[in-house]
């Protein structure tokens, strides 16, 4: 059995770009974001504009793994055309790239790792901690993890954290935030004014929206279920953290294809270099990535996930918060 940097070394192999089959993802997704937009923005029957849109948001989620392949370099690198379109997705969506790389890529260093965890995830702190933190503090953290607050990803994932929070904290670091404010707002108000508000909503707002809201919780039950673990500095290892802490989310075929087979979470915290339309190559031939642990979009497994608010290091879970108040 291949453990630590044998297995890290194992994916090496598939971290290999084909740039034509690269392309041919990102141009078929393109076109048929294009196609939806225009079904979702065309005055047809409320059916198919509704239906449009949400095939719109689907797709939207599917390029916004491409474009997040395409920042950890693991596509279409010093490729113009890509940069150029990269550039204008991420501010379509709120996720300007100086502020999700820089966040995304402290995630992957420090995924599980308890107390530095937060950036560019979802804060995790032990039952210790959460007993001495403040009313307020307690109140703000519990906000954050609260499924409407993954369900609203769109107002406080991606326009207030991404964007505006970044632009505040650091407006030269992070000018583009105050681009994607402008280029996605600009768009919708450009587009309802001309072409009517309702057009607006389903074109751009509600496709946007349900893809923030999908987004929010793929990126929160990745490292937020039942058998995740939590380390501190010490015990914290890379490899660990992709296998211990890190789920392979159950879909079917037609939802790996949407959400770019991000599914294979585990194996992506691997090795992020590996293109997203390789990862289910790897889970075939590499046989200690075929028994990770699993979580699903099943109604019952989603109610399990979100009820995790508190991590106890005695019991080495996550507490809901009905046992938090029980040791309180």
């Amino acid at each position: 059995m291949l453990e630590g940097k044998e297995l890290i070394l194992a994916t090496k192999p598939y971290a290999v770009d084909n740039r034509r089959r690269s392309w041919f993802h990102t141009i078929t997704t393109l076109l048929l974001l294009g196609i939806t937009f225009f079904g979702a923005f065309y005055p047809f029957h409320i059916a198919i504009r509704i239906t449009c849109s949400v095939l719109n948001a689907l797709l939207l989620a599917r390029m916004f793994i491409i474009y997040h392949d395409y920042l950890h370099k693991a596509i279409l690198r010093r490729s113009v055309g890509a940069n150029i379109l990269f550039t204008f997705f991420g501010l379509y969506m709120l996720t300007p790239r100086s502020i999700w790389k820089r966040s995304h890529d402290h995630h992957h260093k420090h995924n599980s790792k308890l107390f530095t965890s937060s950036i560019g995830s979802f804060p995790i702190v032990t039952i210790e901690k959460f007993k001495r933190m403040s009313k307020a503090e307690r109140t703000n953290y519990l906000f954050i993890r609260h499924p409407l607050t993954i369900a609203f990803g769109y107002i406080f994932a991606f326009l207030w954290g991404m964007s505006i929070l970044s632009l505040v904290r650091s407006p030269t670091k992070h000018w583009d935030s105050a681009l994607a404010i402008a280029f996605h707002f600009g768009l919708i108000i450009t587009v309802g004014l001309i072409f009517g508000w309702l057009s607006a909503f389903l074109a751009i707002f509600l496709p946007v929206f349900i893809a923030h809201a999908l987004g929010s919780y793929l990126f929160y039950v990745q490292h937020n279920f039942p058998e995740a673990v939590y380390h501190d500095k010490e015990g914290w290892t890379y490899i660990g953290a992709a296998m211990d802490s890190t789920s392979f989310l159950d879909l079917s075929g037609i939802m790996h294809w949407f959400t770019g087979n991000i599914g294979y979470h585990h194996i992506h915290h691997a090795n992020s270099r590996i293109p997203f339309y390789r990862l289910p190559e790897v889970y075939k031939e590499i046989p200690e990535f075929q028994n990770p642990k699993t979580s699903t979009l099943w109604p019952m497994d989603i109610y399990k996930c979100l009820s995790l608010k508190v991590w106890d290091p005695n019991a080495n879970r996550m507490l809901t918060m009905s046992e938090v108040r029980a040791k309180m």
